[in-house]
């Protein structure tokens, strides 16, 4: 029978905080900025820009 490999789990654990951290980080910085560009509509700088031809 293998052996579990605690040090991939712990680092698998502290990556997961890391990135929980950062993403709440991320929602406050957020929270403040939409006040600042009311006036950007929906469709400009969308993540799904036309398709090329």
């Amino acid at each position: 029978m293998a052996k579990p490999n605690f040090q991939y789990e712990k680092r698998q654990k502290e990556l997961e905080k890391k990135r929980k951290k950062e993403e709440k980080a991320q929602q406050k910085l957020n929270k403040n900025q939409p006040q600042e560009n009311p006036a950007q509509s929906p469709d400009e700088g969308s993540a799904n820009p036309p398709p090329a031809e």
